[in-house]
């Protein structure tokens, strides 16, 4: 969850520095007379010593009534105060920003007009701007919720859509933000509470700014301008030195995953192999199927109800070739690719199970690697229609001078066949399961590992166990123990509560949090991993993360007490918010989820990955896995990799 950057607060015109009366060049250097003696001559000494002293303390001051260098140090060097820079930093920002201001000028004085469009930049003509009426700013708080598909995140760029552009948009469309400032979101003292990410969601988010509150129906106008995907659920008055991402005491995130992500790795994969093995060495077997309880022997009935009834039902030379490839299909090697998995490997293990494997895309006919085509396979198609099949031709039709091609619809092999049904019930069964009490117990255990301030430098990138900034403050991690079920597929949801994050530190804590409660890892390597020992934590899918809601506690308590404002409260809105979660947010991971099959791929890569990066989930514990060095492997970039989303740090 790179770091969060605000937008500093645009200045107000304030007289440039050559305009400002100087003082200082006509002063001399020393407040003595031009034609006065210096006192390192002898003979030119006072007639006593208090003369000699009370000239020695009038030199300790200017002519300005300031003791010498005092002007120097606050104005910077330089002879006059046009060369001096600016007494502060912020003065400094004001300087910097009126230049690039002014550069925006063409010879004759006009304003210039960007290159392209720009979603940070939105032009009016001068003389609609000169017939606005001015109108007064407030600062204020506006409370917002999104859902992130198809955005690039939410920090506004001049190029990429995103959810702050939108908003932007928005509020200069509802006249919240005037046209000569619809320019420069800077103008508006702009800032974000907490960035989110490319396809990232939040139910409660925040952006405080300067806005013209006038209008009673302002923030009905801002929607009817927005997509229904983003909303403002209230726009509410702070103190004018306010910021959200400054005044943010702590932020609640929810993740939503399957239940069947904890379903222990199949015995076939490369992890399910390494666990057993480490099981049987270290002599925890009992610890081990203890821990497992329900689930120990879950694939083994998939294997008897679900996979043996497909291969049951083939033909003998056909089931001979599906048997010996079909622990490929575990493994998700090469062999148990079918023509069209190769020619489309983005599409594999994308099966839905509510759709018989027969009715699926299906490949070119062909022969499937160590099995020949039977003849008869083949006898019902005329050869031409045979050619063109193998080939993926079409066939040509002329009539009179029109020709027009029909597209011959495709054959799939047996062998090909039975593997997409194979790979159909695996992920069927995936879906089917109903995760128990104890089950979501242990994964409460595993969360309850986290609360309070520990070093979480493995769950980020790019910083080590002797960074400050690695230890954060987890206040609680908690598994709802009422699953919920959509469709075919139960869901439970996690909600984290913490000061801040860092990048990828809520999907990470997720993945560790999941990889032991389903590999029956003890609890004591969460605790092993706040040590200095670099371990490699796959991130889990960015699909089920959102951005619940900011915490303003202290700014509430002084709202309340010093300012007599109103608190910032997203409970305010608790009805509208619950039901855009329900219609936008959560619609959407469920219908993504059985599109795509994110968690299923993720979970499937992480088994079957060979380096043994993630060996520390087995009995054998941190010394056997195999630290990362160096550049992320390709297959693993979206498991370890550094691609910002939530989760920037916030």
């Amino acid at each position: 969850m790179a770091s969060e950057n605000t937008v500093c607060d645009a200045p107000t015109a304030v007289p440039s520095q050559s305009a400002l009366p100087n003082n200082n060049t006509s002063q001399p250097d020393s407040d003595l007379p031009a034609n006065s003696t210096s006192s390192t001559n002898p003979d030119a000494a006072g007639p006593n010593r208090r003369d000699n002293r009370n000239r020695r303390g009038n030199d300790k001051f200017n002519a300005n009534g300031r003791r010498r260098g005092q002007d120097f140090k606050r104005n910077g060097s330089g002879r006059d105060r046009d060369s001096r820079g600016p007494p502060n930093k912020r003065e400094r920002n004001e300087k910097e920003w009126q230049e690039r201001k002014r550069r925006r000028l063409d010879e004759d004085g006009n304003p210039t007009k960007p290159s392209e469009p720009s979603y940070m930049s939105i032009q009016f003509p001068e003389e609609e701007i000169a017939a606005e009426e001015r109108r007064p700013k407030r600062k204020v708080a506006v409370m917002i919720g999104y859902d992130g598909t198809g955005y690039h995140g939410l920090q506004i760029n001049h190029k990429e859509k995103t959810i702050e552009g939108d908003i932007f948009a928005a509020l200069v469309a509802a006249n919240a933000i005037s046209k000569a400032n619809a320019d420069d979101l800077r103008k508006s003292s702009f800032v974000r509470c907490a960035r989110t990410d490319k396809g990232v969601h939040a139910a409660g988010n925040m952006i405080s700014l300067k806005l013209i509150t006038g209008d009673p129906d302002l923030v009905k106008k801002i929607n009817e301008n927005l997509p229904p995907q983003i909303r403002v659920w209230g726009i509410q008055r702070t103190n004018n030195a306010f910021s959200c991402y400054q005044s943010c005491d702590s932020r609640w995130y929810e993740y939503l995953m399957p239940s069947y992500c904890l379903l222990p790795p199949h015995p076939e994969s490369f992890i399910g192999k390494k666990v057993l093995e480490s099981v049987k060495e270290q002599g925890v077997e009992e610890e081990y199927a203890k821990r497992l309880g329900e689930v120990k022997d879950y694939w083994d009935e998939v294997r008897k109800n679900d996979i043996q009834p497909i291969l049951d039902s083939l033909e003998p030379n056909v089931r001979e070739t599906v048997m010996r490839r079909m622990n490929a299909i575990v493994n998700d090697s090469d062999d148990a690719k079918t023509t069209e998995d190769t020619a489309k490997p983005e599409q594999a293990d994308e099966i839905s199970p509510d759709v018989p494997a027969e009715t699926e895309e299906v490949a070119l006919e062909s022969k499937t690697e160590g099995e020949p085509i039977d003849a008869s396979d083949l006898a019902q198609h005329d050869p031409a229609e045979e050619s063109n099949i193998e080939t993926g031709a079409t066939v040509t039709q002329t009539e009179g001078d029109k020709k027009s091609e029909v597209k011959k619809p495709k054959e799939m092999h047996p062998v090909d066949r039975a593997l997409k049904q194979l790979k159909a019930a695996f992920l069927a069964a995936k879906r089917r399961y109903r995760t128990t009490p104890e089950r979501i117990s242990q994964l409460q255990q595993a969360l309850d590992q986290y609360k309070g301030t520990h070093n979480f430098h493995n769950y980020t990138i790019r910083k080590s166990h002797s960074d400050p900034s690695a230890k954060r403050t987890i206040r609680s991690f908690v598994v709802n123990p009422q699953p919920i079920q959509i469709n075919d597929t139960e869901w439970l949801s996690l909600k984290v509560h913490g000061q801040s994050f860092m990048m990828h530190q809520i999907r990470k804590m997720v993945g560790m949090a999941v990889l032991v409660t389903r590999c029956a890892t003890p609890l004591s390597r969460i605790s092993e991993s706040y040590e200095s020992n670099q371990i490699s934590i796959p991130k889990a899918p960015g699909l089920g993360l959102l951005l619940e809601r900011p915490v303003f506690e202290t700014y509430n308590k002084r709202a309340r007490d010093q300012y007599n404002l109103a608190e910032l409260d997203f409970g305010n809105y608790e009805k509208e918010i619950q039901e855009f979660k329900d219609s936008q947010i959560y619609r959407h991971i469920f219908e993504l989820e059985e599109r795509e099959n994110s968690f299923h791929t993720f979970f499937h890569q992480i088994d079957n990955y060979k380096l043994g990066y993630f060996l520390w989930v087995t009995a054998g514990g941190i010394d056997a896995a195999v630290t990362r060095t160096g550049v992320i492997p390709k297959e693993l970039e979206d498991e370890l990799g550094d691609d910002g989303e939530e989760d920037a740090e916030s």
